[in-house]
């Protein structure tokens, strides 16, 4: 099996350590109050420590923890995202997706003050937008988040924007691929030559995971013989949204490294009743 050098985001699962999944709470795993400080803390509370977040860039260039480009969805703001400086987004609020709960209503928050106010907890970090990316080099290095944060996004172009601000002495941070270099993967597996793509891809970005549904239209992704190519060339397999407890215990069988959920308290169970499971806790008997 090829072990690149890894970055210590993935000291608790494969490919650092074999055997042991993670639990990723979508957005927090709270869509009333998604992408929300207080979705994040009660996912925290219930063993949780690794939590998938997305970001957005308003108008003066602030990291603001959300998921669309447009309020209108789930806030009381309308319009883009982008076309609001920080100050003004921060007095809107969350009320989760229409019809609104006017009795609800959770502040936005910037990447940055998630990062400080959950100081062991690890973050996937969807980059929505390309703008997001050179600000968030910079918010790690300020904090000194490298070893607690995944990034991620749809865009390979995103991540590369991101990599472009990384200075050299700067420390490993992880990243997972996006759709085009997924599907760069998924034809390589079909040609049996998926180490051989992964080493090139490699020359290209950082590539330690991919995320993925389990199917794209009529193509079923998550196969047990691709996860275990993927295993082989040392890239973790997360997959998303999966909400329902039997297709958890499906894939976990088949050697899924990480689920992505929506359902926070399902997947503590078929974790918990794996022995997996709060994640924070977790000593290797083998010693791994």
């Amino acid at each position: 099996m090829t072990k690149p050098h890894l970055p210590a985001y993935f000291s608790e699962s494969f490919p650092g350590k074999a055997g042991w999944p993670l639990g990723l709470a979508h957005r927090g795993a709270d869509i009333q109050r998604e992408n929300t400080m207080a979705a994040v803390r009660d996912a925290v509370e219930l063993g949780f420590s690794y939590i998938e977040i997305d970001v957005q860039t308003s108008a003066d260039g602030k990291v603001v923890v959300f998921h669309d480009d447009q309020l209108d969805r789930i806030t009381s703001g309308n319009g883009k995202i982008c076309e609001y400086t920080w100050d003004e987004l921060s007095q809107l609020k969350v009320l989760g997706p229409k019809p609104h709960d006017e009795q609800a209503g959770e502040r936005l928050v910037l990447l940055e003050e998630m990062l400080e106010t959950f100081p062991t907890t690890r973050f996937n970090v969807d980059l929505k937008d390309l703008a997001s990316a050179a600000p968030t080099a910079v918010i790690l290095r300020r904090t000194g988040a490298w070893d607690r944060v995944l990034i991620a996004s749809f865009r390979d172009s995103h991540r590369r924007e991101f990599f472009n601000h990384i200075h050299a002495d700067d420390p490993e941070v992880a990243s997972s691929g996006g759709v085009e270099t997924v599907a760069k993967l998924l034809a390589a597996h079909h040609l049996g030559i998926l180490t051989t793509a992964v080493r090139l891809l490699r020359n290209d970005l950082p590539l330690h995971a991919i995320q993925v549904p389990i199917r794209q239209g009529p193509i079923r992704v998550v196969t047990k013989r691709f996860v275990a190519a993927c295993h082989r060339a040392g890239i973790a397999v997360h997959v998303w949204v999966v909400n329902d407890q039997s297709q958890m215990r499906r894939l976990l069988e088949i050697g899924v490294d990480g689920l992505v959920t929506d359902n926070r308290a399902g997947l503590a169970e078929v974790l918990g009743d794996r022995d997996q499971w709060p994640q924070e806790s977790y000593d290797d008997p083998r010693g791994n």
